[in-house]
């Protein structure tokens, strides 16, 4: 049965701000928009994936970068620049576009009275990121209550590394095998999940990935479904 839900964010609950990132894109593909960019990210986070498995790269933001503009349709001449405008800009925009349903989902999986974690690769900033965004937080807040938020920034353990995942186990008393990890890369949360012993659930709603070995699901109102039948199959 499964008693906890751990969470990446990136790519689950937020995503790059997609207006800051709209502003720097429509100079090189001026019919972009918003929805295109946030189909952008998966075939960035797909490129890393490929580049952890090719090139044994893993936070490959350069391969994420270019497959997003071939993603947004930019032409092949100006790839290259339309790229390079996103590596500068990526360094410092904000992740706090929240995907529409994601809170929704969020509470939710609260209400089936599973443990709700964060495990997500930063810089020290994600609590605070998604407490201003209204996602989430420790305690009472305007966003969904969850029991933990583990950042590698302040942890110094990043993923695939299980140690980041042993941590939040542990702070919240559950086993692994009762525990699944809803990520949207392969090279760090399922890898990583895979390693620390937990489930990994695999956000990818493009069906970008073509591994079989673990499941999929097109977003995180999906792993609602899966942990109600998990917890009540006769339901």
């Amino acid at each position: 049965m499964i008693s906890a839900v751990l969470l990446d964010v990136g790519g689950v609950l937020v995503l790059p701000n997609t207006e800051e990132l709209l502003s720097a894109v429509l100079a090189f593909a001026p019919a972009v928009t918003i929805e295109d960019l946030s189909r952008g990210h998966y075939h960035g986070v797909a490129a890393m994936d490929k580049a952890a498995l090719t090139k044994g790269v893993t936070a490959d933001w350069r391969s994420y970068n270019r497959a997003v503009v071939v993603a947004l349709g930019v032409a092949e001449d100006e790839r290259a620049a339309a790229a390079e405008a996103l590596v500068e800009l990526m360094g410092g925009v904000q992740w706090n576009s929240v995907i529409p349903g994601a809170v929704d989902a969020m509470r939710e999986l609260a209400a089936l009275g599973v443990a709700l974690g964060i495990v997500s690769n930063s810089n020290g900033t994600v609590e605070a990121l998604l407490l201003e965004s209204q996602v989430c937080q420790v305690g009472d807040g305007p966003g969904v209550t969850v029991d933990i938020v583990v950042d590698s920034g302040a942890l110094g353990v990043e993923k695939p590394r299980p140690e980041i995942f042993h941590h939040a186990l542990s702070a919240l008393g559950v086993r692994p095998e009762e525990t699944i990890h809803v990520g949207d890369t392969g090279w760090a949360d399922v890898a990583g999940a895979i390693a620390a012993g937990v489930r990994p659930v695999h956000v990818d709603p493009f069906g970008l990935c073509d591994d079989d070995t673990h499941p999929h699901v097109a977003h995180v109102s999906d792993v609602v479904a899966l942990v109600k039948a998990e917890r009540d199959p006769g339901a």
